[in-house]
């Protein structure tokens, strides 16, 4: 490989994880610390409803699944399936499945893309970081509905293995990149722009995604405890009005 092919390969995959890990954990923490008027999805839903509702719900609900399958699927060793299900069943499941949320995910995603870029009211109200990051993630969901035939192409599941044996080295902060380089270039870029999004997120309106999370913490917290607080009132005593109380 040339030396400085070589040289790129080795930073966007052995370097460039830590690099956005790190803006996107310390940035997010540094942006609630300082900027928390900001920690919003800023919804343009009163200028207009219109495709709002469809986009939003087909958008969130395609990432979400997405999100999840490539956590648990790049995530999960190999040796704690493969007792009851093959790579090469795993890799057709994650296809089909991962290919019908980002097809649900592409639709709502270019109805909200539309919406922000077409519809002059909003596109006025928009800043250029929330036009930037739709950008990015509709670009993001077309390269990985690319993917979708390269992997047919790997009926022995060879190519998510890959994936995988990389993603855990990085996590486990053991990056080796090497076996990239048998896989096709649509997956390099995947790679590449879904990095990127971490880089971005504490930059921009994604980072409400984090309050996403918090809520499912809501749901366990103990329940309030209130208590009636009675007045002894005397019979034909009236309570005192509170100031600025008003008729």
């Amino acid at each position: 490989m040339n030396p400085v092919l070589s040289y790129l390969h080795n930073f966007f995959f052995t370097v460039y994880p830590y690099i956005c890990l790190a803006v996107f954990l310390m940035g997010s923490l540094a942006r609630f610390d300082r900027d928390q008027y900001t920690w919003k999805s800023d919804s343009s839903q009163l200028l207009r409803t219109g495709t709002l509702r469809w986009g939003s719900n087909l958008f969130h609900i395609g990432i979400l699944f997405l999100f999840f399958g490539h956590f648990v699927g790049l995530l999960t060793p190999h040796w704690l399936y493969e007792s009851f299900i093959s790579a090469a069943d795993k890799q057709r499941m994650a296809i089909y499945s991962g290919g019908a949320a980002g097809i649900v995910c592409f639709i709502g995603l270019t109805l909200l893309l539309h919406r922000r870029l077409f519809d002059p009211r909003i596109r006025l109200t928009s800043h250029r970081t929330d036009i930037a990051i739709l950008v990015i993630l509709w670009v993001q969901l077309v390269i990985g509905l690319i993917t979708l035939p390269f992997s047919f192409a790997h009926t022995d599941a060879s190519a998510m293995l890959i994936l995988g044996d990389w993603a855990q080295g990085i996590v486990t902060f053991r990056p080796h990149a090497d076996g990239l380089l048998l896989l096709a270039w649509p997956y390099l870029i995947h790679l590449i722009l879904g990095m990127t999004i971490f880089l971005l997120f504490p930059f921009s309106r994604l980072v409400h995604v984090w309050s996403g999370f918090a809520t499912v913490g809501f749901l366990f917290r103990p329940n309030q405890l209130v208590r009636s607080r009675r007045l002894n009132v005397p019979a034909g005593h009236n309570l005192p009005r509170q100031p600025g109380a008003g008729v």
